[in-house]
């Protein structure tokens, strides 16, 4: 970066450290910039900063194959302007060994704030508001079972074929993690469609 983009950043930046990936609200420089719309709006024309939505930036990342945006991660806290949430996308229910090969162009974040489509630097965001939801470490192969069930009428895989490679599979997965989250995050078609395999393994049993 050019010592006086540099410059030109550091100034807007007053009060808060402004890096290449960083995103902002407008409401963080405003208690110690006075003229922070004046300032944003130079840094806009000069390419310094991007925005992002409605009071909301960020600092391109600039390497040898071009500008880069910034992490998932980081546009989803900001936008949210919180850290409770989990962000994901639906083609992590290939790894569940169910015979599903479908990607996904939007990745689904549930939160306790927003809901719908929104397009931030480039990315496609499915925001979900969902009363529970784990953090991001306690995500399991059962939990993401029973949240590809609950889900199971927005994806784009055959649900029915979907439904007999999960039956002929369960026994792959941890029976009381499995439990523990229907319980937790199971909706009630989800936890009704479980009674009924118990029940009809029970009866062949």
């Amino acid at each position: 970066m050019p010592a006086t983009a540099s410059a030109d950043l550091s100034r807007l930046g007053q009060g808060t450290r402004l890096h290449a990936g960083k995103v902002f609200r407008r409401k963080d420089l405003a208690a110690s910039l006075p003229s922070v719309d004046r300032e944003l709006g130079r840094a806009l024309k000069a390419g310094l900063v991007r925005r992002v939505a409605q009071g909301l930036y960020y600092v391109p990342r600039h390497t040898p194959f071009g500008e880069v945006p910034p992490r998932e991660e980081e546009l989803v806290r900001s936008f949210l302007d919180d850290d409770h949430f989990l962000l994901f996308n639906p083609s992590v229910y290939n790894s569940l060994g169910l015979g599903t090969t479908q990607l996904y162009r939007s990745s689904v974040v549930y939160n306790h704030k927003r809901h719908g489509l929104f397009t931030l630097a480039g990315f496609e965001f499915d925001f979900r508001v969902k009363p529970r939801f784990p953090a991001r470490d306690q995500v399991s192969r059962e939990y993401l079972l029973v949240d590809m069930l609950n889900n199971l009428d927005q994806l784009a895989e055959d649900p029915d074929v979907l439904l007999v490679a999960v039956r002929r599979k369960l026994d792959s997965f941890d029976a009381a993690r499995l439990e523990q989250a229907l319980r937790d995050y199971g909706s009630a078609r989800t936890r009704r469609l479980f009674r009924q395999w118990m029940s009809e393994h029970d009866a062949q049993g």
